[in-house]
């Protein structure tokens, strides 16, 4: 068991991830602020954020929940991702490597959805 969500290898991979999205979209156009912007990097954060979320939840059922929000979050950042790379946004190649990145962290939440699931 974890001491702290901060301590989660998910919850790492989630908040860098974030970070990363921040950098990339840092230099995008100002019309964007308010627009796609805002909302790959809400979407992008909102990852870890459901992962802490679950992480302080003390029945099982509210912790797949916030789990599975996550998992929400993660294809909502991948779908804002693709398009950031067909508007020529974001460097293809640097899009690719994050959605690789979220397909794994995707994958590592169902292992840990499936773990809660088996105690319940």
């Amino acid at each position: 068991m974890y001491k702290s969500f901060k301590d989660m290898p998910i919850w790492k991979e989630a908040m860098s991830i974030a970070e990363h999205i921040f950098r990339i979209t840092d230099n995008l156009p100002k019309k964007e602020d308010y627009g796609f912007t805002s909302q790959i990097r809400r979407a992008a954060l909102s990852i870890s954020a459901n992962i802490a979320e679950a992480y302080g939840r003390n029945h099982t059922a509210d912790k797949v929940n916030f789990y599975y929000f996550a998992r929400g979050s993660i294809t909502e950042t991948q779908s804002h991702l693709d398009y950031g790379r067909r508007t020529e946004y974001l460097e293809k190649k640097i899009a690719e490597e994050l959605d690789r990145r979220l397909s794994e962290l995707y994958n590592d939440l169902n292992k840990v959805i499936l773990s809660l699931k088996g105690f319940q």
